[in-house]
């Protein structure tokens, strides 16, 4: 399954409804990952393809979605990003997890093994 782009509606929907819900709830089925990026970003370009790697590699076990800040400012402000590339793990039953900068691929490995797939 690749990378999915996500809308600020499609995060309400999907993910999250941050202007209804006061706790956070995760209405996914799958642990997720949140890769907040822009398009002029280096860091996130180097970053793009190992996320693509990851979704074949976890794919059915977990969803990696990509947010463009430039796009989707409501929902970067939400989440104050404020350095990109930034990335939100989310595991299924407990607090998410906000990691800003690029990761190399066995990082991201290891936060999905230990943080996602418990």
């Amino acid at each position: 399954m690749p990378t999915i782009q996500l809308t600020t509606e499609l995060f309400k929907s999907e993910v999250f409804d941050y202007t209804t819900e006061k706790e956070w709830k995760f209405k996914g089925k799958l642990p997720a990952i949140i890769d907040f990026y822009a398009d002029w970003c280096g860091p996130c370009k180097m970053v793009a393809p190992i996320l693509e790697d990851l979704s074949e590699e976890y794919k059915d076990k977990i969803v990696i979605y990509k947010v463009d800040t430039e796009v989707e400012q409501e929902l970067s402000a939400a989440f104050q990003i404020r350095s990109i590339p930034s990335m939100l793990f989310i595991p299924m039953d407990k607090k998410p997890i906000m990691q800003a900068g690029a990761l190399p691929k066995e990082n991201l490995k290891e936060v999905i093994e230990k943080e996602l797939m418990k």
